[in-house]
Order: C-alpha cells, then sequence, then structure tokens
C-alpha cells in the first residue's frame, strides 16, 4: 500500500452532493445530517452547492421534502438523480427515461431546482445505442448532463465508518476527517492532474460527494483542506458552464467522470485513469493502516 501522493495547487472547484435526502445514518439522524451540512456549508461561505436527488426518498424518508426545502433555502441547489436510482445496464433505455420523467415530476413543486441530470453510479450503459438514446432523451426534456471530473469513493468511507461506529460509538472525529480529507484531495490531485494532460489546462472542477454521514461529518476539513491547497470553492452552476461540459466523450467508460472518460476517449487506458482510493480493499487497508477501524475488520 502506498502513501497518498500529495494535493496540487489547484484552480476552481464545485461541491456536488448524490443521493439527497438519504435515511439516517450510523452518526446523524437525516435532519441533523441536512443541519449539519448547511451549517457547515453556511461558515465555510460556500454557496450554490448541488444536491442531486433521489426522489423515491421523499417518500420513504421521513421530513424528506423539508429537507430538500432547507437545501434551498439555504442558496443551494437541486438537482435529478432519477426516482429510483437504477443502473442503466440493467433496465432498458425507455424504462430509464421514464425514471428520469417521474423524478422531474416530483422535483417540479420545489423551486430551486436547476435542468440537470446526474446519472446514477455515473453508469451510462454498456451499448453505444442506449448511451445516445438516453443523451437524446435528456437532450429533449432540457435537462443538462450533471457530470462530474472528480470521482471518489467518499460512499465506502461511509460503510467503514458504519463498521467503525458499531465496534465503538465514540470514534475520533479529526483523525477521521483528516483522513477522508486526505484521500479526498489526494483525488482532486489526481484528477487534475490528468485534465492538465488532456486538456492542457485545469477546468472548473465538479467534485462527486454523497449527501451521508461522513460528508456532513468532514466537509468542513476538505473545504479547508481545498482552500489550504489554493483551490477556489465555487457555485456548481458556474462549474458547469466550463466547456468541458460540451464535450461528451465518445466512450462506455464513464465511471470516473467527465475527465477519465475523455483521457479514455483519447487513447489512454483505462487502468490508468482511476485513483488508488477508488478501490474497496484499499480503503479498508488504509483506514485499519490508520487505526480507525479494528484489525478484525480488515478483511470483509
Amino acid at each position: 500500500m502506498g502513501d497518498l501522493p500529495p494535493a496540487v495547487s489547484g484552480g476552481t472547484i464545485a461541491l456536488t452532493f448524490d443521493d439527497a435526502p438519504r435515511a439516517a445514518g450510523p452518526l446523524f439522524s437525516g435532519e441533523e445530517r441536512t443541519r449539519r451540512l448547511i451549517d457547515t456549508l453556511d461558515q465555510a461561505r460556500v454557496t450554490g452547492a448541488m444536491f442531486f436527488v433521489t426522489t423515491k426518498h421523499l417518500s420513504d424518508v421521513p421530513g424528506g421534502t423539508e429537507r430538500l426545502l432547507a437545501y434551498v433555502e439555504a442558496g443551494h441547489l437541486l438537482a435529478n438523480h432519477s426516482h429510483s436510482h437504477p443502473w442503466l445496464w440493467r433496465t432498458t433505455a425507455a424504462e430509464y427515461i421514464a425514471d428520469i420523467d417521474q423524478a422531474s415530476s416530483m422535483l417540479e413543486g420545489f423551486d430551486g431546482v436547476a435542468p440537470f441530470f446526474r446519472y446514477p453510479y455515473l453508469d451510462e450503459g454498456r451499448s453505444i445505442a442506449k448511451r445516445d438514446e438516453v443523451r437524446s432523451a435528456l437532450v429533449q426534456r432540457g435537462l443538462r448532463h450533471g457530470y462530474v471530473t472528480v470521482d471518489n469513493y467518499d460512499w465506502y468511507i461511509e460503510v467503514l465508518l458504519a463498521e467503525a461506529v458499531a465496534a465503538n460509538p465514540e470514534i475520533d472525529e479529526t483523525a477521521w476527517c483528516d483522513a477522508y480529507t486526505s484521500i479526498l484531495l489526494s483525488g482532486v490531485a489526481f484528477y487534475e492532474d490528468m485534465a492538465r494532460n488532456i486538456l492542457g489546462r485545469s477546468p472548473h472542477h465538479v467534485l462527486l460527494l454523497h449527501e451521508n454521514d461522513i460528508a456532513a461529518l468532514c466537509v468542513g476539513y476538505l473545504i479547508r483542506g481545498l482552500r489550504a491547497k489554493g483551490w477556489e470553492l465555487v457555485p456548481a452552476e458556474k462549474a458547469f458552464s466550463d466547456p468541458i461540459a460540451a464535450e461528451l466523450p465518445n466512450t462506455l467508460f464513464n465511471g470516473q467522470g467527465r475527465v477519465a472518460a475523455l483521457a479514455h476517449a483519447a487513447g489512454e487506458p483505462a487502468g490508468a485513469l482511476v485513483h488508488q482510493s477508488e478501490d474497496e480493499s484499499w480503503l479498508r487497508s488504509h483506514f485499519t493502516s490508520l487505526g480507525l477501524i479494528p484489525a478484525s475488520l480488515a478483511v470483509e
């Protein structure tokens, strides 16, 4: 297991959060998580974050509607992340598009909804025909691609956090958030370096996060870490105005985001386009080595 490389100084980056409004997690109720995220972003003077909504949660997560309203009231935006969070490769294009439409319908009653759709799992399918059918449907509906440029496995860090809390509820917040921040900053540096190599410049970056407890616990640490490395936090709509938004990669390798997809379409091998921390085994080993999860949990 190698050491994480240092993050390079950067340009501009936006925060986006998937799967809102999620149910209670290992540390917080849904309401506590929303309030903590809002308060932390406000204290850090970050506005215009974008929360991609999985609308089935509006019926199965108590208080979900009120939480989305709170994000908008705080100066952030909502966007479409599907209704039922399907994999495109596992559904027909017609079913997938209908799921998008259901989410759009359920979001109609909210203010602050931006015309973006983010593919669940960043999955655009395993056939060009299906990929292009959905892309065409998005254009017809006036929905822009809510791509990311910096991918990570924060969702699996949350899995490890839940295991740690189950073993010992008294976690070390600073140690967890330092580890989280180090990993995410390393991923930002990885995709920034890739962007400079493939684009010849630094785009407005879009960071993928999830509306989960590890974000609620640690996003303040992450923001401070980004700024310490020279990154400017910008609203998501500004980030999505970058010219990279119009560059639809001619590839089915989309699971690591727009920059990696463009690099793959330009001939770079897939194995070189995935950050080391986007691996569950690596993350489990790393957090074990830091003493943040018991050694007994080192092997699943």
